[in-house]
């Protein structure tokens, strides 16, 4: 069992390369960087009445944190609350940011020192003479060229009172705090097409060219504009214009809102454009909050390794175990001891891939990046490669090609030459296949995942792991399970040729989420690679048969063809799609921040789909009951609005919605009513359920 112990060897030095870069990242020096302190402006609560805070952070020079819109990087503040039984927190009140640059990307935040107001409403049964503690734990990161996430307990004590009480102390600091808030514009303002530019005019007809300076427009939608882009100033008499360049997930907007600034004789003007502020993602009272107070670890753990064995079940992984169940029949008749270990190769390949692609997902968070689970099914070279692999296992399938042991770990027993390597390599695509899919049990897991520590999170996905591993596993480990299955046979042969076409089905659908993210030339260029694809093995088998000067010529061209699909992958990767998917059909928009906020400000039903074209539960949701005549009928009669967020391509508003829910993938549905929090409803959808929820609002 020597080869076993080497294969656990191999897991556990995955596991420690990943989880010390993230550990690393989870370091106290956030606190150095940023001094955070909550803040009243009264001496003391008054019953029924609404209070002013403010958490106050001091950034050292160089720090900066970030705005509710971060940029193209970054992550806001947020607070989860722990405040007396009727005390609630309003959402931040957001000052005006500044323009950060870094390197080619650029940012929106605060370097020195801001405070973030936040109305809190006292109910009146409150007693006075008592006292209330308020407090709560502010996550936010900190960046220079590096970014720290940190994370520190605040705590204010205040008594209550019949009357208000001012602090003299704190007056300055909440004057100037209000005075960083912009104001509702006082004159029109009016967004155009020019060409490839929305031009905002902001129609002040007495300002001087020669008086107004830096101006700048900070969308509140993070993906409407392109952030690193020049705004382009000009002032004439009908105003102030700047030229403003649309990004990947605002080309069709005709309003941006946002905040405008300028600079005039020397005195910075703010003013809120489009609508008012929304409350963006500050004060948590439940959502990510909430989901980390009912799961613990063991729980996670346990939900962890229920939904691994339930995304065996999953169209994207099935085609894959069943090539691994059908190389265990031809090993039928092996010795115990080597089914046992190909039963742990595949599971080495599984636990190693889940802590590696984990690893990096908690690193990269950890770093700023605005990601979730499944985040390399949104790289377009990712997703190629995956078609490219899966049709030369189909190719080998249907005898097109017969590849040595070590490539043809990919298919394992279904070549001559099958071993451990081949096991191993099959739990890597697995893992791979499997991400796109988000089973049930495992969404709140996963979620929990990312907000705790590294070494807590790398725990649950090394339990997701080893449920995905675990029957194929368990099949291994007792070989007289193995002997029930059927004996080898000229049958095979049969079974081997339709497995093939599952996994050309799985190509197919992978091409098509490729055609969501990258332009015509991209799709071509991704087409011709599969055709190298099958070139290069039909060469590679001719040469077998051929003599030594045409074997030699078999193989190169092979291997030209190879070379070929890694280029046309990569020429795939560089025509990105311009402009959100237009998968919006009557009656359903596409999901923006500032547009739910709208809605939810006027009271409307909200119902939030947040998708993904490589999401397969996302997808027959929709087909078997979002698209159904009677959920559209309720829709249209209860005036629900239907907002959909496509997060095929990386959207950083989708990912930031889906951490305040305590989600780190796609699907998740929420329905909003009266005003209230959001119902999170399951991953699989019934007609039922979506009919119950936008009646009956929000869980109590």
């Amino acid at each position: 069992m020597s080869a076993a112990r080497r294969l656990w060897a191999l897991v556990a030095a995955i596991g420690c390369l990943v989880a010390g870069p993230a550990a690393a990242q989870s370091s106290a020096a956030a606190k150095d960087l940023v001094r955070a302190e909550l803040v009243s402006e009264a001496k003391a609560l008054v019953p029924g009445a609404t209070a002013s805070l403010g958490i106050r952070l001091k950034m050292k020079p160089g720090w900066h944190v970030y705005w509710r819109n971060p940029g193209d990087s970054g992550l806001p503040p947020e607070m989860a609350w722990r405040l007396p039984e009727g005390v609630s927190a309003g959402a931040f009140q957001w000052p005006v940011p500044e323009r950060i640059p870094v390197q080619h990307l650029m940012n929106y935040g605060y370097e020195g020192e801001t405070v973030l107001l936040v109305p809190l409403s006292v109910p009146g049964t409150l007693a006075p003479g008592s006292a209330a503690t308020l407090g709560g734990t502010l996550s936010y990161l900190v960046c220079e060229e590096i970014c720290i996430p940190g994370s520190t307990e605040l705590s204010l004590t205040l008594p209550v009172a019949a009357a208000a009480e001012p602090d003299p102390d704190k007056a300055p600091l909440f004057a100037a705090a209000r005075q960083s808030l912009p104001i509702e514009a006082p004159v029109p303002v009016r967004f155009a097409r020019e060409g490839e530019r929305i031009v905002l005019t902001y129609a002040a007809t007495d300002l001087k060219p020669e008086a107004v300076s830096a101006a700048a427009f900070f969308p509140y939608a993070e993906t409407a504009l392109d952030n690193a882009a020049p705004q382009d100033r000009r002032v004439d008499a009908s105003g102030l214009h700047l030229a403003l360049k649309p990004g990947e997930g605002g080309a069709d907007l005709a309003t941006v809102p946002g905040v405008l600034t300028y600079t005039e004789d020397g005195t910075r003007r703010a003013f809120t454009i489009g609508e008012a502020a929304p409350a963006g993602p500050a004060a948590l009272g439940g959502g990510a909050a909430a989901a980390e107070e009912v799961l613990t670890l063991w729980s996670a753990i346990g939900l962890a390794l229920i939904g691994g064995l339930v995304l065996n079940l999953m169209p994207c992984v099935f085609p894959v175990l069943s090539i691994k169940v059908l190389s265990l029949v031809k090993q039928a008749g092996q010795s115990p001891t080597r089914i046992r270990v190909h039963g742990l190769a595949y599971t080495a390949g599984v636990l190693g891939s889940f802590l590696a692609l984990a690893g990096t997902l908690i690193a990269l968070k950890a770093g700023g990046a605005t990601i979730g689970w499944g985040f390399q099914l949104q790289s377009p070279l990712v997703v190629a490669a995956l078609a490219y692999g899966i049709l030369a296992m189909g190719l080998s399938l249907s005898g097109v090609v017969h590849v040595g042991g070590g490539i043809s770990g990919l298919g394992d027993g279904l070549t001559r030459r099958g071993g451990y390597q081949g096991s191993f390599f099959t739990g890597v695509l697995a893992t791979l296949v499997a991400t796109p899919c988000t089973a049930p049990f495992m969404g709140a897991a996963v979620g929990f995942a990312l907000t705790q520590g590294p070494l807590v999170g790398l725990s649950v996905f090394a339990s997701l792991g080893l449920g995905l591993a675990l029957p194929f596993l368990a099949l291994t480990l007792y070989p007289g399970a193995v002997r029930l299955l059927p004996r080898p046979g000229a049958w095979m042969d049969t079974l081997k040729g339709a497995l093939a076409f599952p996994l050309y089905a799985t190509v197919a659908w992978l091409i098509w989420v490729l055609a969501q993210q990258v332009g015509p030339n991209g799709l071509l260029a991704a087409l011709v690679g599969l055709v190298m694809v099958g070139l290069a093995a039909w060469t590679w088998e001719r040469a077998r048969f051929a003599g030594r000067v045409g074997g030699l010529l078999g193989r190169a061209v092979a291997a030209a063809a190879l070379a070929a699909t890694v280029g046309l992958a990569v020429l795939s990767d560089r025509d990105r799609a311009t402009g959100a998917r237009g998968a919006v059909a009557e009656g359903v928009e596409p999901f923006t921040q500032a547009r739910l906020d709208s809605l939810r400000e006027g009271g409307r039903t909200v119902f939030v789909d947040m998708t993904a074209a490589w999401c397969i539960t996302c997808q027959v949701n929709e087909r078997t009951v979002l698209d159904r005549a009677g959920v559209q009928a309720a829709f249209k009669a209860g005036n629900v609005a239907y907002l959909k967020g496509d997060w095929t391509n990386q959207n950083p508003e989708i990912t930031r919605l889906l951490e305040r829910h305590g989600r780190s993938g796609v699907p998740l549905y929420l329905v909003y009513r009266d005003r209230g929090e959001a119902r999170v409803l399951p991953q699989i959808l019934t007609e039922g359920i979506v009919l119950d929820a936008i009646a009956a609002g929000p869980k109590t």
